[in-house]
């Protein structure tokens, strides 16, 4: 539910219908001959049908997939997504973030950097000169909170919301990579009444317990990588909070709609944990907890 200074199958086919009468030669209607003389006995003729059936039920998943991903993208081709990042180390992971996201989506990036931590604003000035049209970076001279600055997550957020003028703003972890479109579905449940939508979801187990949740309507979404009407994020962004755990479950729960996780699974892949001191993170993600525990307790 965060790291860094920032904070996881196609639809089953049914059976063939009941009711249509008994297939006397399913292999026949399949458009073999049938013939036990020419293919064996008659059990080779029926799992050879079988084969050939279930071949087609697994195209006709990836067919409904692919087509489903493309009236996405024709619904939501005007719709206008900024995706914020907070760079605060990693240099390496950040080029794999921003470039996966040049090259498998059509958003515009936003990034800001966070006292050049290991070289990864260098990283940023780069792609900025190669992508100029798609990345827009904000140099802050400010190490992040938990390297002993005050650069806080809350406030960096809120500040790239304010920034981004996009109807959609995506929150995006440079821990992760896209391996294709996973953009797309998020923003189309934005664009058919979700608040947000996110790549994982969880719902409470009383009051100090998460379990993962989704596909579908869920309680929460982690801010991983998380889509939102950006309108309805400006005012519930926990400003307050100097690190992302936790501080997303928070800004989820304060958004007024529907929060989903689409069918998946979202092309979608880590790269590898941001690892910050274990102390600071517990302490960090307790402190936030308060508000998370706020408004629960108010649902």
């Amino acid at each position: 539910m965060g790291t860094g200074v920032g904070t996881a199958g196609a639809k089953p086919v049914g059976a063939p219908p009941r009711g249509a009468g008994a297939r006397g030669n399913p292999a026949a209607e399949m458009g073999f001959s049938g013939d036990p003389g020419q293919h064996g006995v008659p059990d080779d003729d029926l799992l050879h049908a079988q084969r050939v059936w279930d071949g087609t039920l697994a195209t006709n998943r990836l067919d409904d997939a692919g087509v489903n991903t493309e009236r996405q993208r024709v619904e939501t081709r005007d719709v206008t997504v900024g995706v914020g990042l907070l760079v605060d180390g990693w240099p390496q992971d950040v080029d794999r973030c921003v470039r996966s996201l040049i090259e498998h989506t059509e958003a515009r990036v936003l990034a800001f950097d966070l006292g050049d931590v290991d070289g990864a604003g260098g990283v940023l000035r780069e792609l900025a000169a190669a992508y100029p049209d798609r990345l827009a970076v904000w140099h802050v001279a400010e190490p992040p909170h938990w390297r002993g600055g005050t650069a806080t997550w809350g406030e960096s957020r809120a500040k790239l919301l304010r920034l981004d003028s996009s109807e959609v703003h995506v929150l995006m972890e440079t821990s992760l990579e896209l391996v294709g479109d996973a953009l797309t579905p998020l923003v189309a449940a934005v664009v058919e009444g979700a608040v947000a939508a996110g790549w994982r979801g969880v719902e409470p187990e009383g009051e100090a317990a998460w379990r993962e949740a989704g596909p579908g309507r869920v309680r929460a979404l982690l801010g991983d990588l998380m889509a939102v009407r950006r309108s309805a994020a400006i005012g519930a962004v926990p400003e307050d909070a100097n690190y992302g755990r936790n501080a997303d479950l928070e800004l989820s729960l304060g958004l007024h709609g529907e929060l989903v996780v689409p069918v998946g699974p979202l092309p979608v892949r880590e790269i590898r944990p941001h690892e910050v001191a274990a102390g600071y993170r517990e302490r960090e993600g307790r402190r936030n907890y308060d508000g998370v525990l706020r408004l629960l307790r108010a649902s």
